[in-house]
């Protein structure tokens, strides 16, 4: 069967760009530096993010310095992290995950020897208040909003990122996602 035309069937001339597919940095949610973990908390449980006609939640903020330049990102397991309560923090991390197991009390009204909920939770009311600084993850790499979507796809897969920050004239213009890079991906694929 001969191509006929500009394209074959389901197959593009060209790979689209990063400017095709990211988020406008003013429609992502981002916090400051100077921000708490309670702050980055906040945020994320008010942000819907609507890329097309998909709506998800974000599982990464940026964050930016008094200058309104981007010193990192931070991830919700980094959140959780930084709550995490000082008396666990200091234990093995076979023995912090001994105080979790449930399989006694589903209900977590008695988490495992002398740790209680309340203790628990008073170890996180206390952390909630750090600085997003300590547990920021500085920026490993960015796009061009002119790069082909594979470099994309190559900068996550090799550096473990699920979102890169996008930028232009040395200013973010916007984010990438890797379920919007994968949605991408999709349909060409199905």
């Amino acid at each position: 069967m001969s191509v006929v035309g500009q394209e074959e069937k389901g197959i593009p001339k060209e790979m689209r760009r990063v400017r095709d597919i990211m988020i406008p940095v003013q429609d992502y949610p981002w916090v400051r530096l100077k921000d708490t973990l309670l702050d980055a908390i906040k945020v994320m449980e008010a942000s819907h993010l609507q890329v097309g006609r998909r709506t998800s939640l974000p599982r990464v903020l940026l964050v930016f310095d008094h200058h309104d330049e981007l010193a990192g990102i931070v991830r919700r397991r980094d959140i959780m992290r930084g709550l995490e309560p000082d008396f666990l923090v200091k234990q093995p991390l076979e023995a912090r995950v001994s105080h979790f197991d449930v399989g006694i009390d589903p209900h977590l009204t008695e988490l495992s020897g002398s740790l209680s909920l309340e203790s628990v939770i008073k170890g996180l009311r206390e952390h909630c208040s750090r600085p997003i600084s300590d547990v920021l993850k500085p920026i490993s790499t960015t796009l061009k909003p002119s790069d082909q979507l594979m470099k994309a796809v190559y900068e996550m897969v090799s550096l473990n990122e699920s979102l890169i920050a996008v930028v232009e004239e040395e200013e973010v213009v916007g984010v990438v996602r890797s379920v919007d890079l994968l949605h991408e991906l999709a349909q060409f694929l199905c």
